[in-house]
């Protein structure tokens, strides 16, 4: 890592932080991914080797922990890692409140399913196997269709292949509306209303769905109405 030669505490932090992609590799670490495919599905636009690479640079920096795992490799935050949470949550805020607009490369179906997937409120479900099923018209083929598997309000397992369980509720709707839903951007009544969103399945799963479906951490953050960063 390259320096900037100054006694600076934030120039000390940056020393660390400010290479492309290693504050993303933390938050991914903080949200609870520890193996280097879970890792991945969290950055999907990063490649395999620059990965490794910043992770080996983070080892280096005392900020994660190389633990064998059987076959794998797990990685950890050591406890200056854990520590940078409240200045990740920090940064989220921040972007919410002044970096709110969004542009046509920010849509991202595997980067929201694998967030939507790791956010469900499983007391909420109910026991035995539950099947959610997502359906993206306005995305190519090959990242069209999703399937989250819950099992017995335990394992929960994101598909981009049919698992071959029948979905007992599928949504049906554009990446963009899905996104700003996630985001708290628009809320579900609104996405349903204004038919941007369609629900598939028993009324009472379809009703049921909002709970099980929790929202990002930053959906509660107010937005700057008066700034240029509001528009989307």
């Amino acid at each position: 890592m390259a320096g900037y030669g100054q006694f600076c505490p934030i120039a000390k932090t940056m020393e660390v932080l400010d290479e492309r992609w290693t504050v993303l590799i933390v938050r991914e670490l903080l949200c609870g991914s520890h193996h280097f495919n879970e890792l991945r599905r969290g950055v999907p636009r990063m490649s395999p080797a620059l990965l490794s690479k910043r992770l080996r640079s983070l080892a280096k920096a005392g900020i994660v922990l190389r633990r064998d795992d059987g076959n794998r490799i797990r990685y950890e935050l050591t406890p200056g890692g854990r520590a940078l949470g409240p200045v990740v949550m920090a940064l989220g805020e921040w972007g919410v409140q002044w970096r709110s607009q969004l542009g046509e490369e920010d849509f991202d179906p595997t980067l929201l399913m694998w967030d939507v997937h790791r956010n469900l409120d499983l007391d909420a479900m109910p026991g035995g196997r539950v099947v959610l099923g997502f359906t993206f018209p306005d995305v190519e083929a090959a990242h069209r269709d999703w399937w989250i598997v819950v099992e017995d309000r335990g394992l929960v397992d994101l598909c981009d292949f049919d698992p071959g369980f029948p979905v007992d509720v599928r949504v049906v709707c554009d990446l963009p509306t899905l996104v700003h839903v996630w985001r708290g951007d628009l809320d579900w009544s609104s996405a349903l209303s204004s038919g941007g969103v369609t629900l598939e399945g028993p009324t009472d799963l379809r009703r049921a769905l909002r709970r099980w479906l929790k929202l990002s951490p930053f959906a509660s953050v107010a937005r700057e109405t008066g700034s240029s960063a509001a528009g989307r």
